[in-house]
């Protein structure tokens, strides 16, 4: 199962059925961006049109910088193109004003130094966790119902997050694009913190890893949540 949600907006629109022209190409960005690296036929199925007019696209995108390709050998036949975004392409969705963003972290560690920035991060921190608190079901539902809500509120704020249940069980909360990564690069605390927060909010001894991570160099952040330990 799956568990997905509409973004606002230009996200929007990438997720609308079909279409041509800019409609089709953020389509084929926004599944590039959330299913990761595929192929035109895998694509094609997706969107419900026929791999010659995604490769169109596809094409039309690699001109303008967006998308990339690997030639994957396979053990028969030819070897399969296999499409991504480019660097270039993370530009096409929301950063939150990452710029301004930087330019604000380094002003107040140059005004406060690092301790004052750690201080500023855990306050805010702190109002994330009162309003997440607010808006999440009673620690009596099931995980899955309150997992659901975590993902919704990211959704709201530009992760674009899923989740998913496991075959063993564990449930997995996935974030396919992160509108603050510019600021999570020059200060990774604000990374630590949404970790702590998850766990706080899903509640004692349910334990929540962070199985992949855009800082170290995957395509998303996915977190791994298990059951809680009887007592």
């Amino acid at each position: 199962m799956l568990a997905k949600g509409r973004p606002p907006g230009m996200l929007a629109a990438m997720q609308a059925d079909g279409g041509s022209g800019a409609r089709a190409k953020d389509r084929v960005l926004y599944l590039l961006k959330t299913r990761g690296p595929q192929t035109a036929t895998q694509l094609a199925k997706r969107i419900k049109v026929t791999p010659m007019a995604v490769r169109q696209h596809l094409y039309g995108l690699t001109e303008e910088g967006l998308v990339d390709y690997d030639d994957e050998r396979r053990k028969v036949g030819r070897p399969s193109r296999v499409w991504k975004l480019a660097p270039l392409a993370h530009d096409r969705f929301p950063n939150s004003h990452g710029d301004l963003t930087v330019e604000l972290i380094g002003a107040m560690r140059r005004a406060f130094g690092e301790k004052g920035l750690d201080k500023l991060i855990s306050e805010r921190t702190r109002d994330q966790l009162e309003r997440y608190r607010a808006a999440m079901p009673a620690r009596s539902e099931p995980l899955e119902k309150r997992v659901a809500a975590l993902a919704r509120l990211r959704r709201d704020e530009g992760y674009m997050a899923e989740w998913s249940r496991e075959r063993d069980g564990t449930l997995l909360l996935v974030e396919n694009h992160c509108p603050i990564c510019a600021a999570a690069q020059v200060c990774q605390t604000l990374c630590r913190d949404e970790l702590s927060v998850f766990r706080s909010v899903l509640g004692r001894g349910v334990p929540v890893e962070r199985v992949e991570h855009v800082l170290t160099g995957a395509r998303r952040c996915a977190y791994r949540i298990g059951r809680p330990k009887a007592a």
